[in-house]
């Protein structure tokens, strides 16, 4: 009797594997024989799951995405009020302070794989805009007071920041430090305090 393949399953110890040696060796080492080995599996099995590289990627991206959606979703929903969300969900968002150091990681080598391929730009693009929106609709419940700009421009400088202390921090933790980014993440957050 034929073994039935379970490509879901395939496809997450894939993912894995791939963001594994992105944190590892970032995108000049991410190979399909590198995320064979890393997953166990043969790289017929990871052509099969994801005839190229490109599809590979692609995939852990949307991955990177979803994760981040329900994380943010969970901090939202535990909060007992609006302003509580949108503090709680910015302060969620500089992966140093959850211990995230690899999440950042990937995510970097996705900006970078960004730049050449449109595809993976534009799920960049779209996981950034559903942050600033999700970021808008916070600030607009939290301070009903703001005008449409003052929280467009609230959410762009969230993003900014949070995106940026995850790609600096990386290089630079002496001066980029978990307590350094937290007191940046507080000072932005003096704005939302009624």
């Amino acid at each position: 009797m034929p073994r039935t393949r379970d490509v879901e399953k395939q496809k997450r110890a894939l993912t894995e594997a791939t963001w594994t040696v992105l944190t590892r060796t970032g995108l000049t080492g991410l190979t399909a024989s590198a995320v064979a080995k890393e997953a166990g599996c043969t790289t017929g099995l990871v052509f099969h799951t994801f005839p190229t590289k490109r599809d590979l990627l692609v995939h852990a991206r949307k991955t990177l995405t979803e994760r981040a959606v329900a994380r943010l979703e969970e901090v939202e929903a535990n909060a007992p009020d609006p302003l509580t969300a949108l503090q709680d969900v910015v302060r969620a968002l500089p992966a140093g302070r959850r211990g995230a150091s690899d999440e950042a990681r990937v995510w970097v080598s996705f900006l970078a794989a960004a730049v050449a391929d449109e595809d993976i730009a534009e799920h960049h693009r779209q996981g950034n805009r559903m942050l600033l929106r999700r970021i808008e609709r916070l600030a607009a419940a939290a301070r009903p007071d703001w005008t449409h700009d003052d929280v467009t421009s609230f959410a762009v400088d969230v993003s900014a920041l949070s995106e940026g202390l995850n790609a600096v921090s990386l290089l630079d933790t002496e001066s980029y430090s978990t307590e350094q980014q937290e007191r940046s993440i507080d000072r932005l957050l003096e704005r939302t305090r009624l």
